[in-house]
Protein backbone atom coordinates (compact mmCIF):
# COMPACT_ATOMS: atom_id res chain seq x y z
CA UNK A 1 0.00 0.00 0.00
CA UNK A 2 2.85 2.38 0.80
CA UNK A 3 4.45 1.88 -2.61
CA UNK A 4 1.05 2.27 -4.27
CA UNK A 5 0.49 5.51 -2.41
CA UNK A 6 3.94 6.82 -3.27
CA UNK A 7 3.48 6.06 -6.94
CA UNK A 8 0.10 7.76 -7.01
CA UNK A 9 1.64 10.74 -5.23
CA UNK A 10 4.50 10.76 -7.70
CA UNK A 11 2.11 10.69 -10.63
CA UNK A 12 -0.21 13.34 -9.25
CA UNK A 13 2.64 15.58 -8.16
CA UNK A 14 4.12 15.37 -11.61
CA UNK A 15 3.63 18.04 -14.23
CA UNK A 16 0.16 19.51 -14.25
CA UNK A 17 0.55 23.12 -15.31
CA UNK A 18 -1.39 24.58 -18.27
CA UNK A 19 0.03 23.69 -21.68
CA UNK A 20 1.07 27.26 -22.44
CA UNK A 21 3.13 27.35 -19.25
CA UNK A 22 4.45 23.81 -19.62
CA UNK A 23 5.91 24.55 -23.05
CA UNK A 24 8.24 27.21 -21.66
CA UNK A 25 8.99 26.02 -18.12
CA UNK A 26 12.06 23.95 -17.17
CA UNK A 27 11.04 20.47 -16.00
CA UNK A 28 12.22 20.81 -12.40
CA UNK A 29 10.55 24.19 -11.92
CA UNK A 30 7.35 22.90 -13.45
CA UNK A 31 7.30 19.84 -11.19
CA UNK A 32 8.02 21.85 -8.05
CA UNK A 33 5.43 24.57 -8.59
CA UNK A 34 2.84 22.03 -9.70
CA UNK A 35 3.38 19.87 -6.63
CA UNK A 36 2.70 22.83 -4.37
CA UNK A 37 -0.62 23.40 -6.12
CA UNK A 38 -1.73 19.79 -5.79
CA UNK A 39 -0.69 19.52 -2.13
CA UNK A 40 -2.80 22.57 -1.39
CA UNK A 41 -5.80 20.93 -3.10
CA UNK A 42 -5.36 17.72 -1.11
CA UNK A 43 -5.14 19.56 2.19
CA UNK A 44 -8.14 21.83 1.58
CA UNK A 45 -10.62 19.49 -0.11
CA UNK A 46 -12.49 17.53 2.55
CA UNK A 47 -14.32 15.40 -0.02
CA UNK A 48 -11.00 14.23 -1.45
CA UNK A 49 -9.73 13.34 2.02
CA UNK A 50 -12.95 11.44 2.72
CA UNK A 51 -12.52 9.35 -0.40
CA UNK A 52 -15.04 10.83 -2.85
CA UNK A 53 -14.16 8.59 -5.80
CA UNK A 54 -15.68 10.88 -8.41
CA UNK A 55 -13.51 13.79 -7.28
CA UNK A 56 -10.48 11.54 -6.87
CA UNK A 57 -10.79 10.27 -10.45
CA UNK A 58 -11.35 13.81 -11.73
CA UNK A 59 -8.21 15.04 -10.00
CA UNK A 60 -6.09 12.15 -11.23
CA UNK A 61 -7.43 12.45 -14.77
CA UNK A 62 -6.79 16.19 -14.82
CA UNK A 63 -3.30 16.02 -13.33
CA UNK A 64 -1.88 12.85 -14.88
CA UNK A 65 -3.19 12.28 -18.38
CA UNK A 66 -2.07 15.54 -20.05
CA UNK A 67 1.44 15.31 -18.66
CA UNK A 68 2.54 11.69 -18.91
CA UNK A 69 3.37 10.02 -22.20
CA UNK A 70 1.45 6.79 -21.67
CA UNK A 71 2.15 5.72 -25.23
CA UNK A 72 5.90 5.77 -24.62
CA UNK A 73 5.50 4.26 -21.15
CA UNK A 74 3.50 1.36 -22.58
CA UNK A 75 5.99 0.87 -25.41
CA UNK A 76 8.89 0.71 -22.94
CA UNK A 77 6.97 -1.64 -20.64
CA UNK A 78 6.24 -3.99 -23.55
CA UNK A 79 9.87 -3.90 -24.68
CA UNK A 80 10.61 -6.39 -27.47
CA UNK A 81 6.94 -7.37 -27.59
CA UNK A 82 5.78 -3.91 -28.71
CA UNK A 83 6.65 -4.37 -32.43
CA UNK A 84 4.77 -7.66 -32.42
CA UNK A 85 1.47 -5.97 -31.55
CA UNK A 86 -0.94 -4.78 -34.23
CA UNK A 87 -1.99 -1.12 -34.38
CA UNK A 88 -5.29 -2.02 -32.72
CA UNK A 89 -3.56 -3.98 -29.98
CA UNK A 90 -1.15 -1.10 -29.33
CA UNK A 91 -4.05 1.30 -28.89
CA UNK A 92 -5.82 -1.09 -26.52
CA UNK A 93 -2.63 -1.70 -24.53
CA UNK A 94 -2.04 2.02 -24.01
CA UNK A 95 -5.66 2.55 -22.97
CA UNK A 96 -5.76 -0.37 -20.55
CA UNK A 97 -2.35 0.40 -19.02
CA UNK A 98 -3.36 4.02 -18.47
CA UNK A 99 -6.70 2.99 -16.96
CA UNK A 100 -5.03 0.48 -14.66
CA UNK A 101 -2.57 3.04 -13.32
CA UNK A 102 -5.27 5.65 -12.77
CA UNK A 103 -7.69 3.27 -11.04
CA UNK A 104 -5.08 1.42 -9.00
CA UNK A 105 -3.45 4.45 -7.48
CA UNK A 106 -6.49 6.71 -7.16
CA UNK A 107 -7.54 4.66 -4.13
CA UNK A 108 -4.29 5.68 -2.40
CA UNK A 109 -4.67 9.41 -2.96
CA UNK A 110 -6.60 10.02 0.26
CA UNK A 111 -3.70 8.59 2.30
CA UNK A 112 -1.84 11.87 1.82
CA UNK A 113 -1.50 13.60 5.20
CA UNK A 114 1.68 15.34 6.35
CA UNK A 115 4.08 14.36 3.58
CA UNK A 116 6.16 17.02 1.89
CA UNK A 117 8.06 16.99 -1.41
CA UNK A 118 11.55 18.34 -1.95
CA UNK A 119 12.94 18.71 -5.47
CA UNK A 120 16.67 18.59 -6.09
CA UNK A 121 18.43 21.22 -8.24
CA UNK A 122 18.67 20.35 -11.92
CA UNK A 123 21.36 21.59 -14.29
CA UNK A 124 19.62 21.92 -17.65
CA UNK A 125 21.69 22.52 -20.77
CA UNK A 126 20.08 24.26 -23.78
CA UNK A 127 20.28 21.12 -25.92
CA UNK A 128 19.08 18.69 -23.24
CA UNK A 129 16.07 16.71 -24.43
CA UNK A 130 16.02 13.91 -21.84
CA UNK A 131 16.55 14.53 -18.12
CA UNK A 132 15.94 13.06 -14.69
CA UNK A 133 14.16 15.29 -12.19
CA UNK A 134 15.01 14.10 -8.69
CA UNK A 135 12.82 14.56 -5.63
CA UNK A 136 12.21 13.15 -2.17
CA UNK A 137 9.02 12.42 -0.28
CA UNK A 138 9.53 13.33 3.35
CA UNK A 139 7.34 11.78 6.01
CA UNK A 140 7.29 12.61 9.73
CA UNK A 141 9.33 10.03 11.62
CA UNK A 142 10.47 8.23 8.46
CA UNK A 143 13.40 8.20 6.09
CA UNK A 144 13.11 10.33 2.91
CA UNK A 145 12.03 8.26 -0.09
CA UNK A 146 13.60 9.24 -3.43
CA UNK A 147 11.27 9.62 -6.41
CA UNK A 148 12.78 10.44 -9.80
CA UNK A 149 11.00 11.42 -13.00
CA UNK A 150 12.45 10.43 -16.38
CA UNK A 151 11.33 13.17 -18.75
CA UNK A 152 11.87 14.14 -22.35
CA UNK A 153 11.15 17.29 -24.31
CA UNK A 154 8.34 17.31 -26.87
CA UNK A 155 6.66 19.95 -29.01
CA UNK A 156 4.06 20.17 -26.23
CA UNK A 157 6.49 20.58 -23.35
CA UNK A 158 8.24 18.12 -21.07
CA UNK A 159 6.58 14.72 -20.59
CA UNK A 160 7.19 12.00 -18.01
CA UNK A 161 7.80 8.52 -19.41
CA UNK A 162 8.97 6.70 -16.27
CA UNK A 163 8.90 7.11 -12.49
CA UNK A 164 11.50 5.52 -10.24
CA UNK A 165 10.64 5.10 -6.56
CA UNK A 166 13.43 4.12 -4.19
CA UNK A 167 15.45 2.77 -7.14
CA UNK A 168 12.51 0.75 -8.55
CA UNK A 169 11.43 1.78 -12.06
CA UNK A 170 7.72 1.69 -12.87
CA UNK A 171 8.41 0.72 -16.48
CA UNK A 172 10.94 -1.99 -15.62
CA UNK A 173 8.70 -3.41 -12.92
CA UNK A 174 5.77 -3.79 -15.32
CA UNK A 175 7.98 -5.08 -18.15
CA UNK A 176 8.69 -8.30 -16.25
CA UNK A 177 5.04 -9.04 -15.50
CA UNK A 178 3.91 -8.06 -19.01
CA UNK A 179 6.50 -10.39 -20.54
CA UNK A 180 5.34 -13.30 -18.40
CA UNK A 181 1.70 -12.74 -19.31
CA UNK A 182 2.48 -12.50 -23.03
CA UNK A 183 4.46 -15.74 -22.91
CA UNK A 184 1.50 -17.51 -21.34
CA UNK A 185 -1.46 -16.01 -23.19
CA UNK A 186 -0.23 -13.65 -25.89
CA UNK A 187 -0.79 -9.92 -26.36
CA UNK A 188 -4.57 -10.28 -26.33
CA UNK A 189 -4.19 -12.12 -23.04
CA UNK A 190 -2.26 -9.17 -21.60
CA UNK A 191 -4.94 -6.74 -22.75
CA UNK A 192 -7.61 -8.86 -21.05
CA UNK A 193 -5.51 -9.16 -17.89
CA UNK A 194 -5.08 -5.38 -17.65
CA UNK A 195 -8.80 -4.81 -18.22
CA UNK A 196 -9.70 -7.41 -15.58
CA UNK A 197 -7.32 -5.85 -13.06
CA UNK A 198 -8.84 -2.41 -13.63
CA UNK A 199 -12.34 -3.83 -13.19
CA UNK A 200 -11.37 -5.45 -9.88
CA UNK A 201 -9.88 -2.20 -8.58
CA UNK A 202 -12.97 -0.22 -9.59
CA UNK A 203 -15.23 -2.77 -7.89
CA UNK A 204 -13.56 -2.30 -4.49
CA UNK A 205 -15.80 -0.65 -1.85
CA UNK A 206 -15.38 3.08 -1.40
CA UNK A 207 -13.56 4.45 1.60
CA UNK A 208 -15.80 5.32 4.55
CA UNK A 209 -16.04 9.07 5.26
CA UNK A 210 -14.02 10.32 8.19
CA UNK A 211 -15.96 11.60 11.14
Amino acid sequence: MLRSFLLLLALVLGLNAPVALANDTPPDVLARTSSEEVIAILKKDKELRNGNQTKVYQLVQAKILPNFDFNRMTQLALGKNWPRATAKQKQELVTEFRNLLVRTYSSSLTEFTNQTVEFKPLTLKPDDADVTVRSEIRQPGGQPIPINYSMYKTDFGWKVYDVTIDSVSLVTNYRASFSNTIRQSGIDGLIKTLADQSARVEAKPAKQPKS
